[in-house]
């Protein structure tokens, strides 16, 4: 117990340096703030993927949860953490990455299987900052999607993007999972990568971020 206390305290320390460092580069070099944000929220999430192999019980990473969303929910109206809330939307998406994470944990932990958050955090860290990252910053040949006659906020790229790189890495993922390509990978992979698409697609507000590991998590309790 006492080395998962440990742990605990290690590993905030080390988004906390994470979060100063991201905010002295948007405050020193004039970075803009979706892209110290789709930076903290690729390196935080991508560095959860450790969970599984470092903690035994849920109650650390509901501590962090806790503490982290608390620290995101109060700074969205301050001076503080500017690299994270300074966008030009409103999102709720930075303090629901914390929820995300430590429920995506538990489910993943109370039934005994690690692949279960190793790759909807996978998804989530890599897929959602791109697509963002893409659609926002190549303009040219890009649109807006429509659907039944609605502008929607995603672009084709962005969409694209998000689909295609989360089928590159759940069919990798399931792969070294099942230690076998069969067509089971193959349409699996590729019937994640569509619902994660269509979720971020349609989700609003930052509730991607909650509902994408959510959605992947969903598709491998029904099908793997």
């Amino acid at each position: 117990m006492v080395n998962q206390i440990v742990l605990t305290i290690l590993f905030s320390i080390g988004i906390t340096l994470l979060l100063i460092f991201n905010e002295l580069t948007y405050r020193r070099l004039g970075i803009k703030g979706e892209i110290t944000r789709k930076f903290a929220h690729f390196t935080a999430t991508l560095s959860t993927i450790t969970f599984p192999y470092l903690f035994n019980d849920h109650w650390c990473v509901l501590f962090m949860a806790v503490g982290f969303f608390i620290i995101l929910f109060i700074s969205r109206h301050g001076t503080q953490l500017k690299s994270i809330h300074d966008i030009d939307r409103k999102s709720v998406g930075s303090y629901m990455l914390p929820v995300a994470i430590y429920i995506t944990f538990l489910i993943s932990i109370k039934l005994g299987n690690q692949f279960l958050f190793i790759l909807p955090m996978l998804i989530l860290a890599i897929c959602d900052p791109m697509a963002g990252i893409l659609g926002l910053n190549f303009q040219q040949y890009n649109s807006h999607i429509h659907i039944s006659g609605r502008k929607l906020k995603k672009t084709w790229l962005g969409s694209g993007s998000f689909f295609v790189s989360s089928f590159i890495i759940s069919i990798l993922a399931l792969y070294f999972n099942r230690m076998v390509f069969d067509f089971k990978t193959f349409w699996l992979a590729l019937g994640i990568a569509l619902v994660s698409t269509l979720t971020e697609l349609f989700s609003w507000r930052g509730l991607d971020n909650l509902l994408i590991p959510l959605s992947v998590l969903f598709m491998l309790l029904l099908f793997l």
